[in-house]
């Protein structure tokens, strides 16, 4: 147990009983920190806003570069209250809203179900609002956290309300299939990069993108309804929209589906650019014989 590890959390732990202005203000101070300070990182951002949103001006992109550093360190110091705060509190700052999806039915109901949640910043917000609000079991893929204790930690939080299985990647997708056929439900998180041997290439934004066909692959394994999850940062906490169902997925072409999975999520994403997850070399994997992006 390393002791940058058990000072971490002791602060996580301490930072959950402040009121929620005073720990968005530190994480705002804090992003702005992180965008002077974190080059390389920053670098990542500028470039992926350059290939993905060609037509708006420098500013504009610096702009969201600067926005989207304040939201991840926003994002990680809630959740101290997330994991840590009494229930109630939790309740009172994640607000899910989905009409004209009627939310309790779903989260209720017995249909095999994928929440497909892209990367925003308040994915964590939105599972825990979600499965503290759903009788279901309810599973999430994770990857293993290098230190033991923070691992400990991550998956303690995500599995605190509701009925929660957390698995690792390298656990196969056998106890994902059998958990949903069993009338659960899954919150998938598939729009990264995870190398080429687990990806197709579809266009992100227009530009080729290695991307895992885990949705469609799934969906249909588990005879499951997709539906969308959109999470946004709010001064009072999180807003967590049940979108609805995906009716034309999946189909017999995972490669199509996953490319019709990248262009839905260009829509919401263009809706709050600053939210993504822009800090991730999405484009670190290329197409044979094409040159790095970054």
């Amino acid at each position: 147990m390393s002791v940058s590890a058990r000072l971490g959390i002791g602060f996580m732990k301490a930072l959950s009983h402040a009121p929620l202005p005073l720990t968005r203000g530190f994480g705002y101070v804090l992003g702005r920190i992180l965008h002077t300070a974190a080059v390389p990182r920053r670098r990542v951002v500028d470039r992926n806003l350059e290939l993905c949103f060609p037509g708006k001006s420098l500013a504009e992109r610096k702009r969201i570069s600067r926005d989207t550093f304040v939201y991840v360190a926003q994002s990680w110091l809630d959740r101290a209250w997330l994991w840590h705060a009494p229930r109630e509190v939790v309740e009172r700052r994640t607000t899910v809203m989905g009409a004209p999806v009627d939310v309790d039915e779903v989260l209720g109901g017995t249909t095999p179900l994928i929440l497909f949640a892209p990367h925003f910043y308040g994915l964590d917000a939105a599972a825990t609002g979600l499965t503290m609000r759903s009788p279901r079991e309810s599973t999430t893929i994770y990857t293993t956290q290098r230190d033991p204790m923070l691992d400990e930690w991550v998956c303690k939080g995500r599995e605190r309300f509701g009925n929660v299985k957390t698995l690792n990647r390298v656990d196969g997708i056998k106890p994902i299939v059998a958990a949903l056929r069993k009338g659960g439900l899954l919150y998938l998180l598939p729009d990264m990069d995870f190398g080429r041997d687990q990806s197709v290439f579809v266009p992100f934004f227009g530009v080729q993108a290695a991307t895992m066909p885990s949705l469609s692959r799934f969906a249909r394994l588990g005879r499951a309804k997709v539906i969308p999850i959109i999470s946004r940062v709010t001064r009072q906490g999180y807003e967590i929209e049940v979108l609805p169902e995906w009716k034309d997925f999946p189909s017999d072409d995972p490669v199509a589906d996953t490319a019709l999975m990248n262009e839905r999520l260009a829509g919401y994403i263009e809706t709050m650019p600053s939210q993504y997850y822009w800090v991730h070399r999405r484009f670190k994997t290329r197409p044979e014989g094409a040159t790095s992006v970054y």
